[in-house]
C-alpha cells in the first residue's frame, strides 16, 4: 500500500533555500508519523530533497528523495544529463545537491523554465511548452543525453516528452518509488552509525516542542510513500497525479490510496 500525504506546516510550495528551511519541521513530523504507523520506506517528493538528511536520521526505514533518485537513474541511462526545473532561484539548490551527491560532473546543466511550482497545473502558464523548449536547448547546447524533470509537479509529462525528444526523460517520483520499493524488498534500512544516528534526546522549545521533544523508535511493517513539498495548491490531488504517473511507469498492480 502506498499513501500520499502532505505536510500541515510550511510554505504552499518550495522554491529555493528559504522555503526549504520552513518546510523541514512539517516534513519531519510526517516522517515521524510514518515510522509510528510502520512504514517500510518514505519518499520525499520535493526535487530539492528538502530535509533528506534529517529525515534519514529520524527514520529507521529508507528515505529516498526524488532529486537524488532521478540523478542516479540518469547516470545509468546516459553519460551526461541535464535537469529542467521551475524557477531560477531553485538552480543553486540543485547544483549544491549534485555536488553533495558527487554527480556534478555528470550533469551538463541545471536549467530553469521560470514557471512557478503553483503554475505547473495551470494551462495558462504554457508550462509544457516551456519545459520542452528548455529540453531542446539542453540537447543542442549542453549536449545532454538524458533529461531529469526537476519538480514532482512535472511527473505526468515524462513519457510524452521522452517520446517527443527521443531521449530518456526521468521523473524523480517514479525513480524514487522504484528505489524505495527495492530497498524495502531486500530488507535494507537506514544506517544508524555516524551521520544518520538517531537524534539525541533533548528539549525543544516553541513550535517544535510538541513534535520533536519525544522521539518514537518503531519498526516498519508496510510500504508508505510520503509526499510533501512541490505539490500545491491542491496537494493531495497533485500528489495522487504524480503517484499515478509513477505507478503507471513502474508496477501497475500496486494498490493506491
Amino acid at each position: 500500500m502506498i499513501r500520499a500525504v502532505s505536510s500541515a506546516f510550511g510554505p504552499a510550495s518550495i522554491e529555493g533555500a528559504y522555503d526549504d528551511a520552513f518546510a523541514v519541521p512539517g516534513l519531519l513530523e510526517q516522517i515521524k508519523a510514518g515510522e509510528a504507523e510502520g512504514a517500510d520506506a518514505h519518499v520525499i517528493a520535493c526535487f530539492d530533497d528538502t530535509g533528506l538528511d534529517a529525515a534519514r536520521a529520524l527514520a529507521d526505514a529508507p528515505v529516498v528523495g526524488i532529486g537524488e533518485a532521478g540523478f542516479h537513474l540518469a547516470t545509468m541511462l546516459a553519460h551526461r544529463f541535464a535537469v529542467v526545473t521551475t524557477l531560477s532561484r531553485s538552480v543553486p539548490v540543485l547544483e549544491n545537491n549534485l555536488l553533495r551527491y558527487g554527480l556534478d560532473r555528470r550533469c551538463a546543466r541545471v536549467r530553469a523554465t521560470d514557471v512557478a511550482v503553483l503554475e505547473l497545473d495551470n494551462p495558462a502558464s504554457n508550462a509544457r511548452a516551456k519545459i520542452g523548449a528548455e529540453i531542446a536547448r539542453a540537447l543542442k547546447e549542453d549536449h545532454a543525453e538524458a533529461i531529469v524533470l526537476g519538480c514532482a509537479g512535472m511527473a505526468d509529462l515524462a513519457a510524452s516528452l521522452s517520446a517527443e525528444f527521443g531521449v530518456p526523460v526521468i521523473d524523480g517520483v517514479a525513480a524514487a518509488v522504484v528505489l524505495a520499493e527495492g530497498l524495502a524488498a531486500i530488507g535494507l534500512r537506514t544506517s544508524k552509525r555516524g551521520g544518520f544516528a538517531k537524534p539525541l534526546a533533548k528539549t525543544y522549545s516553541g513550535l517544535f516542542e510538541r513534535a520533536f521533544s519525544v522521539h518514537s523508535h518503531v519498526r516498519s511493517m508496510f510500504l508508505l510513500a510520503r509526499f510533501m513539498g512541490k505539490l500545491c495548491p491542491t496537494p493531495r490531488r497533485l500528489a495522487a497525479r504524480a503517484l499515478n504517473a509513477a505507478l503507471f511507469r513502474t508496477r501497475r498492480g500496486w494498490h493506491r490510496t
